[in-house]
């Protein structure tokens, strides 16, 4: 009976197994075959027509798409900035707050929904407002594509970097703060030598998080875009309409590679932040 039970097991796991190779090999298979055929000397990206380098060079050498590439850059790398910077303050003070009050079950709401809002409501919420602000309140620096792009985009990633911060910082003892303060140092300096550099890893995961989100944020950046200030992704959805180059999958491998480094350096920090993943999960479910 034991025997039947084991090999009943064995086979289960071997086909749980076999299942989830499937799964995965159906998901990622695409995402390869762009790969491979950015390797593609062909005019035209479906036929492959040999081997080389040259959908790479052209990239590089194609202005239109260097300028969307580091617009994107641009964008993913302010956004992020602005998400770290608000995102770590409001994770401190959430992390910080004694009992729940209604501004902090408000603001843990406010960010709730802003994670659960499809991104096409949010480009349709941010198009008007961005008008209202540069055109009729004349404010000048929201007529600026790179502008439109970074609030947006950070405003789109402040939550993730909220609930990352908070999550580091829950549980910290505040003891040596307070034992900081009875030394005679001021709420600068106990920010700034004690809560930042524990709070550290959760805002460098945080802020890679925000850049990755940024990277390949399109639908919002649809919305938002102006002309010369093209995002990649946006560039890559507007190509889609005709037939797709080389040039466009050379440069998406390239963008891949730069998101999956960025993903791995959120996976090593949050590593080192002893088990903050769990901590993250749980507060986002809370």
């Amino acid at each position: 009976m034991a025997h039947q039970t084991a090999s009943r097991k064995r086979l289960s796991d071997v086909a749980l197994t076999v299942w989830g190779v499937i799964v995965f090999f159906f998901l990622f298979a695409p995402i390869a075959v762009i790969v491979v055929y950015s390797f593609n000397n062909g005019n035209v990206l479906a036929q492959f027509r040999e081997f080389g380098f040259d959908a790479y060079v052209s990239a590089i050498n194609n202005d239109v798409i260097v300028s969307s590439v580091i617009t994107s850059l641009q964008a993913a790398f302010l956004s992020a900035l602005l998400a770290t910077i608000l995102g770590t303050l409001g994770g401190i003070a959430l992390a910080r707050a004694k009992r729940a009050t209604l501004i902090t079950v408000g603001l843990v709401a406010l960010l709730a929904i802003s994670l659960m809002t499809p991104e096409v409501v949010d480009g349709i919420a941010y198009l008007p407002w961005f008008v209202t602000l540069g055109v009729d309140a004349q404010i000048a620096m929201f007529n600026n594509g790179l502008v439109r792009l970074v609030v947006s985009h950070a405003m789109f990633s402040l939550a993730v970097v909220t609930f990352i911060v908070r999550a580091r910082m829950a549980g910290i003892n505040e003891q040596l703060e307070e034992a900081a303060a009875d030394l005679g140092a001021t709420r600068w300096e106990r920010f700034r030598d004690i809560t930042l550099p524990i709070a550290m890893p959760g805002v460098l995961a945080g802020g890679l998080m925000a850049f990755t989100l940024s990277l390949d944020n399109t639908i919002l950046s649809s919305f938002v875009q102006q002309p010369g200030y093209t995002p990649w992704p946006v560039y890559i959805f507007s190509s889609v309409r005709v037939a797709l180059r080389p040039e466009v999958a050379a440069m998406s491998t390239a963008m891949l590679v730069l998101t999956l480094l960025a993903l791995a350096l959120v996976g090593y920090v949050l590593r080192k932040t002893g088990g903050s993943a769990t901590q993250i999960v749980k507060t986002v479910a809370n």
